[in-house]
């Protein structure tokens, strides 16, 4: 990859083309988010596009708080969207602004346009707005309101604004065309009554302006040279500049739509991720199965990971759903460079080293990462009573299977070879216990040259460290929930395991929570130190191998 922010792109080839024929001499972009809810994988897409080519252009890229509709926003909101910029590590420079600042500007632009002849004041319900503005295949009809005088409108909207009528009763239209083909430009509504405390401005306003209205002259307003939006704004793109066209304003930032990003097995509608937290399906916005930005960087995923998966994915005009397995791999590439090896049992499973002195605690060395020396090494305290996965047992097993079974040697991580002679069961059947016999010259090697097949982790009984670990699946079962007529049918039951046992090797848990670690052969994981009770809580952050391929092959 390159050392850009943004992979070339169209629009990088346009903002070339613009600074090459001197439209331009300094880029200037911005992220607007609504503060109505958590930030999305989807929106790092954005972020990351906007942020980085200001970068990459050594220009400046605002914050903008698309702040127009009081009902769904909040504070919550607002200072999670600025916690999730700084943690995927961008910064507006001191940029940032709300739309609500504009809100006196926005009102003497809205009284331009009724002076211009350009906006009327509309006395019809939303019902009859929606049946007159017709559809794809039936042009609009002339509000009976839309030839009010300019003197009128104007006392009208004056009124509206002092509160003068109810919530709904009226609203400020752009009087452009009801024929249009395009019906984002068949007289659409500027101004609504909405008398609702306002996290920004309090309650000095009872009428707001309407999104399409807002945006583009905001971007006006702030100098915004290129206006990047996902392609469900290109038919808005008319109106943007139409409003721009039609008030005394110097600036006319270009809109360019890419595609927004698409995931599999994922949800990225702020909407429907709201329902998962009020139907409590996740424990909230930061659930680590949730596709938030604060889910993914709670449950462990680094931001330079998820920097370099939008990097991958590119930018382009072209719709399409991006395999979870991209983004894993991403981030399991860069987790196996930075995350330095641990050893976590997760399923504990008892191991008794017959021949081991009893009181006996030797300090081994391991590797904290076999692939970079600067990683350093650790000591491992070994003893009689060790602790190995579950799994790594087999009774019976074929020669196939190179781990424990009775008769067969295997080596220890970091240690010694061990055989297995005896499996202790309980009443029900169930193997809770091995015994094993060790070599003692065999740690580093055996003098007769043997080999064996079989490397198993493990922990020392009396060093291990007791943790909570959460695994993770995948929160939906269909790879394209939003496809579906109740995409809550397709949650899967299965999505989080927990296992309350698990063992992790000594010094670790008291270390630096924001570290990933590997549990060498099962997976990567991070603390989650502020949901914890009495024990250490790790996330699986990613699994080893890729997990999604054969699931996404299932559901295509």
């Amino acid at each position: 990859m390159t050392d850009k922010n943004v992979v070339e792109n169209f629009i990088t080839h346009i903002i070339d083309e613009d600074l090459a024929n001197k439209k331009h001499t300094h880029v200037v972009t911005r992220f607007p988010p609504e503060p109505n809810g958590y930030l999305h994988i989807g929106h790092a897409k954005s972020i990351c596009l906007n942020f980085g080519v200001a970068d990459d252009y050594q220009g400046t890229c605002h914050l903008r708080f698309d702040d127009t509709n009081p009902e769904k926003e909040s504070k919550e909101y607002a200072e999670s969207i600025i916690k999730d910029i700084k943690w995927l590590g961008f910064d507006w420079q001191g940029k940032a602004f709300h739309a609500s600042d504009y809100f006196d500007q926005l009102y003497l632009y809205a009284e331009q346009l009724i002076n211009k002849g350009l906006a009327y004041v509309d006395d019809q319900s939303p019902e009859e707005m929606r049946e007159n503005r017709g559809d794809f295949n039936r042009p609009g009809i002339d509000s009976p309101f839309r030839e009010r005088s300019v003197d009128e409108n104007l006392e009208l909207f004056r009124a509206m604004k002092a509160g003068e009528y109810a919530d709904g009763q009226k609203v400020l239209r752009a009087k452009i065309d009801m024929q249009s083909g395009n019906i984002n430009m068949r007289d659409p509504v500027l101004y609504r009554i909405k008398r609702m405390h306002h996290i920004n401005t309090g309650d000095k306003w009872c009428i707001y302006p309407m999104y399409d209205f807002t945006h583009c002259l905001s971007d006006a307003i702030e100098g915004i040279t290129h206006s990047l939006c996902t392609l469900e704004f290109e038919d808005h793109r008319p109106l943007y500049d139409w409003v721009i066209d039609n008030v005394d304003i110097s600036c006319h930032p270009q809109q360019i739509e890419f595609s927004r990003l698409n995931l599999s097995f994922t949800i990225t509608s702020k909407r429907r991720l709201s329902k998962l937290v009020e139907e409590q399906v996740v424990d909230g916005w930061n659930d680590p199965r949730m596709s938030t930005i604060s889910g993914l960087r709670r449950r462990g995923y680094p931001p330079a990971g998820i920097r370099e998966f939008i990097k991958q994915v590119g930018v382009s005009k072209k719709e399409s759903v991006i395999s979870m397995t991209v983004l894993e791999d991403a981030i399991r590439h860069h987790l196996n460079i930075v995350a330095p090896r641990v050893m976590g049992v997760l399923r504990p499973l008892k191991v008794v080293i017959e021949n081991y002195p009893e009181d006996q605690v030797e300090m081994l060395e391991g590797a904290n990462h076999p692939q970079d020396e600067s990683f350093g090494s650790r000591e491992i305290p070994f003893s009689r009573v060790i602790y190995v996965e579950q799994s790594d047992y087999k009774e019976n097993a074929n020669r196939k299977f190179f781990r424990l079974t009775e008769g067969r040697e295997v080596r220890l991580r970091h240690a010694y070879y061990i055989t297995c002679r005896e499996a202790i069961k309980n009443e029900a059947g169930e193997v809770v216990e091995l015994r094993c016999t060790y070599d003692p010259e065999s740690r580093g090697g055996t003098a007769d040259g043997r080999k064996v097949k079989g490397t198993i982790h493990w922990i020392s009984a009396q060093h291990a460290e007791p943790i909570e670990v959460r695994l993770y699946d995948r929160l939906f079962n269909h790879p394209k929930p939003a496809s579906l007529e109740n995409f809550m049918d397709a949650v899967n039951p299965d999505s989080l395991e927990i296992l309350p046992n698990a063992m992790l090797e000594p010094g670790i848990a008291g270390a630096d929570d924001e570290v990933v670690y590997q549990f060498e052969r099962n997976a990567y994981f991070k603390r989650d130190k502020t949901h914890e009770t009495d024990k250490p809580i790790y996330n699986q952050v990613v699994t080893m191998r890729d997990s999604w391929a054969k699931m996404e092959q299932e559901g295509s």
